[in-house]
C-alpha cells in the first residue's frame, strides 16, 4: 500500500531548477503531495509549465495560488522572500507548513518571520543540490538523490511541521541535517558561497585580458578553468541575492581565504617548497575525504 502524501494540496512559487524538479518529483511519486500547484511570475514560464505538465494546477498570482494549501515553499531568489511573503501571509491556511529552498537561511528568518501568520509554521530548508542551469525546463526529478537538505526550524517549532518538510526531502531521496541558521550561513559560505565568488572573479579577469590573449586563454583554457566557467554560468539574480544576504559570513571566509591565499604566493615568491607541497597535501586529503562519502 502506498504512503499517504504528505501534503495534500503544496504550493511551488518559483519554478526554476529546484522548483522544477520537485514539481516533477512530486508529481512522479505520488507521496508527496496529492495536488501540486505551481505559482511563477515570470514571462512565458507558467505557458511553458502547463507545456511540461509538471503540475496540477498553474498560477501567476501568488496570493491566490496558496489559498488551500497545507504546505508552501518558496524556491524564489532569497532576495524576493519579504515581497513574496507580504503576498501571501493573509492567505495562507491555519494550520499550514511554511518552508524554502534558499540559501542563506539568517535572512530567512529576517524577512519572513515578522510576518509570519498565528497557526502557520515555518520550517526553513536548503537542498544543497544544483547545476549552473535555471528556468522550468532545467529539473529533473532525481536531481536531490543523495544530496544534504539542511533544515534550520527556528526554537519551538512543531515538531509535526518539521517531520513533514524532512518526509518531503527523504522521499525526495535526500539525506537530512538540522543546524541552527548562524551555523548553516558559515558553513555554505565557504563550501558554495566562496567557491562561486571566486569563480565570477577568475572569469571577470580572464574577460579584462588584453583580447588577443583572451582569445588564447579560452582556446587553451583547460579543465579547472573549464570548471570555473561552469560554476560562473550560474543565475545572476540567485547569486547577487545570496551574496548580500549571507554578506558577514561571506566576507569572513572572504577574508580568510585571502590571507591563505597570500601565504601561499609568499611561498611560491620565496621558493618555499615544503609549504606548497603542503598545500597541496591537504588539497588532496580534501578531495578524499569528499570521495569517502560518496559527495564528489
Amino acid at each position: 500500500m502506498a504512503d499517504a502524501p504528505v501534503f495534500q494540496r503544496l504550493c511551488i512559487i518559483g519554478l526554476g531548477l529546484i522548483g522544477s524538479s520537485l514539481a516533477r518529483l512530486a508529481r512522479e511519486r505520488g507521496d508527496i503531495a496529492a495536488t501540486v500547484v505551481a505559482c511563477d511570475t515570470g514571462p512565458g514560464v507558467a505557458a511553458r509549465l502547463r507545456e511540461l505538465g509538471i503540475a496540477d494546477v498553474v498560477e501567476t498570482d501568488a496570493a491566490r495560488a496558496v489559498q488551500g494549501c497545507d504546505g508552501v515553499i518558496l524556491c524564489v531568489p532569497v532576495g524576493t522572500f519579504a515581497a513574496v511573503m507580504r503576498q501571501i501571509a493573509p492567505h495562507l491556511a491555519p494550520g499550514a507548513v511554511l518552508t524554502d529552498s534558499g540559501s542563506t537561511k539568517g535572512s530567512v528568518l529576517r524577512d519572513l518571520v515578522p510576518l509570519l501568520p498565528a497557526g502557520v509554521h515555518l520550517v526553513p530548508g536548503h537542498p544543497m543540490a544544483g547545476t549552473e542551469h535555471s528556468g522550468p525546463d532545467a529539473g529533473f526529478a532525481t536531481l536531490f538523490q543523495g544530496r544534504y537538505v539542511i533544515l534550520t526550524p527556528p526554537s519551538g517549532t512543531d515538531a509535526g511541521a518539521v517531520a513533514k518538510v524532512a518526509a518531503m526531502w527523504e522521499r525526495a531521496g535526500a539525506m537530512l541535517e538540522t543546524m541552527d541558521a548562524t551555523t548553516h550561513d558559515k558553513v555554505v559560505a565557504i563550501v558554495s558561497h566562496l567557491p562561486h565568488l571566486i569563480a565570477f572573479t577568475i572569469c571577470s579577469t580572464a574577460d579584462d585580458l588584453a583580447q588577443e590573449t583572451q582569445e588564447q586563454v579560452l582556446k587553451f583554457a583547460a579543465s579547472g578553468f573549464r570548471d570555473f566557467t561552469r560554476i560562473a554560468a550560474s543565475d545572476v539574480n540567485m547569486w547577487r541575492d545570496i551574496f548580500l544576504n549571507n554578506r558577514p559570513a561571506l566576507l569572513e571566509m572572504l577574508a580568510r581565504f585571502s590571507e591563505d591565499a597570500q601565504a601561499l604566493g609568499r611561498a611560491v615568491r620565496w621558493g618555499e617548497a615544503g609549504f606548497i607541497e603542503d598545500r597541496i597535501h591537504r588539497g588532496q586529503k580534501v578531495r578524499r575525504g569528499l570521495i569517502a562519502i560518496n559527495q564528489a
